[in-house]
């Protein structure tokens, strides 16, 4: 696999798992709820999906190569641009009427 596809798979596997949380009624996407989730479980699975997406991408880095160092600016961003990704689920689960 190339440098420039495992990018591209990096960055659709972070859009979709950021937007997972809210366009589903189940735990990780796998546990059914027998009730709706709240905000803070959405959130929770929000962190929880960052650092499995994070993982994907440590493991296509350490398959091409060796590992780059990160420091506190590199997670700071990557969180920025998750909670951006998750801003299109957020929009359709609170902001869009959904008809009954």
């Amino acid at each position: 696999m190339s440098q420039s596809l495992s990018v591209w798979l990096v960055i659709l596997v972070a859009f979709c798992a950021a937007n997972l949380p809210f366009v589903n009624q189940r735990l990780l996407a796998v546990i059914p709820l027998s009730s709706p989730k709240i905000l803070a479980v959405r959130l929770a699975e929000l962190v929880v999906f960052y650092f499995i997406a994070g993982g994907i991408g440590l493991a296509l880095e350490n398959r091409a190569g060796q590992i780059a160092p990160q420091g506190w600016e590199f997670y700071a961003i990557t969180g920025a641009l998750f909670v951006t990704f998750a801003f299109p689920g957020f929009i359709y689960r609170y902001l869009l009427k959904h008809r009954a």
